[in-house]
C-alpha cells in the first residue's frame, strides 16, 4: 500500500522557518516527480524525477526550496520567511508518470497524496 506521509509541520510566528517532510513507503519514488500543494489545491512547489527542475508558485518564490533524498524516498519544503498568508494544511503529492519531462501544477497528474500537515504562521 503506498502511504505518503507528511511531518514537520506547527505553528510559528511571522519570518520564522519549518521544514516540511515527506516520507514515501510502499513503493519508491525515485523516478516520479514530487510536488506539495496547500489546502484549496494551491500549487506550492514541485521537483522533477532526477531533481535538476524545480518549479514554484509566485507566491514563495525565493522563500521556499523544495528538494528530495531519494535514499530516503522523502522529499523536502524548506520554509523561510513565512508570512501569516502561508498558514495551510500542506500536502505532499507523487507524479503518475515515470521520468515526466514537465512538472504539473494542477494537481491532476498526481494519484497519491498525503493526509496533510498543520502550518500556522501568527503575526
Amino acid at each position: 500500500q503506498v502511504q505518503l506521509v507528511e511531518s514537520g509541520g506547527g505553528l510559528v510566528q511571522a519570518g520564522g522557518s519549518l521544514r516540511l517532510s515527506c516520507a514515501a513507503s510502499g513503493r519508491t519514488f525515485s523516478n516520479f516527480a514530487m510536488a506539495w500543494f496547500r489546502q484549496g489545491g494551491e500549487f506550492v512547489a514541485a521537483i522533477s524525477w532526477n531533481a535538476n527542475n524545480t518549479d514554484y508558485a509566485d507566491s514563495v518564490k525565493g522563500r521556499f526550496t523544495i528538494s528530495r533524498d531519494k535514499a530516503k524516498n522523502t522529499v523536502y519544503l524548506q520554509m523561510n520567511s513565512l508570512k501569516p498568508e502561508d498558514t495551510a494544511i500542506y500536502y505532499c503529492a507523487a507524479d503518475r508518470y515515470r521520468r515526466a519531462w514537465t512538472l504539473d501544477r494542477t494537481g491532476q497528474r498526481y494519484p497519491y497524496w498525503g493526509q496533510g500537515t498543520q502550518v500556522t504562521v501568527s503575526s
